[in-house]
């Protein structure tokens, strides 16, 4: 069960998290986590308490007010190449809805499956 958090500037438009929350959902899609699984927040900051760099890594393009950081909390297990596949299916579902690359940054967190609890109180044992 993957967790999903969005950080972004307050005041983006309805649309855009649609099109994030659609995308992202996508990729792990995609990557083999079921269609129902589905668990995402959107969080709005302020722009004196969202600070990013414009540029790094040496990006050509600076980053805009779309900046979003995207962490994706699962379990562990996942290999490089799964989450390399889940970044391109994301970052192609983004752009063709017009998001740039640059606004996107991606953060794989892992954890073990003994601190999941889905409902009442039961914990996942694998």
């Amino acid at each position: 069960m993957p967790l999903v958090t969005f950080t972004l500037l307050k005041g983006q438009p309805a649309a855009l998290k649609t099109k994030l929350g659609q995308a992202v959902h996508f990729a792990l899609e995609n990557a083999g986590v079921p269609k129902a699984d589905r668990f995402q927040r959107f969080l709005e900051l302020e722009s004196e308490n969202f600070n990013y760099d414009l540029h790094y890594p040496d990006l050509s393009e600076s980053r805009t007010t779309r900046f979003v950081l995207i962490e994706i909390l699962f379990s562990v297990g996942r290999s490089v190449k799964v989450k390399q596949k889940i970044l391109s299916d994301l970052l192609e579902h983004l752009q063709a809805a017009g998001i740039s690359s640059n606004d996107i940054m991606v953060s794989f967190q892992e954890t073990a499956w003994e601190n999941w609890s889905f409902a009442n109180g039961h914990i996942l044992h694998k």
